[in-house]
């Protein structure tokens, strides 16, 4: 779900934000204060990326709790995975 939601809003704020330096402030504010429901688009996405990494780290300790590291090709898949998502936030 933290997932969906983050591609989704991810999307929706891409249709409005510039990359350029010198007007990607503008279109923050331009988002936040023009865009229909903008503001509540960026907050789920900046606190929606929180809640991705909250369950990332569940899931990793439910992992260690219950022993799957003993599996160990797919806990290391699912370790270079965690890093992918960290390296890429």
């Amino acid at each position: 779900i933290c997932l969906a939601l983050q591609i989704l809003t991810g999307l929706f704020l891409a249709m409005h934000y510039t990359s350029d330096t010198a007007t990607a402030f503008n279109s923050v504010t331009h988002i936040c204060r023009d865009v229909n429901y903008g503001w509540i688009l960026r907050y789920l996405h900046a606190n929606g990326a929180s809640m991705f990494f909250i369950c990332l780290y569940l899931h990793v300790g439910r992992g260690l709790y219950y022993g799957s590291y003993m599996y160990t090709e797919t806990w290391n898949i699912g370790i270079i995975l965690l890093f992918a998502v960290m390296a890429t936030a």
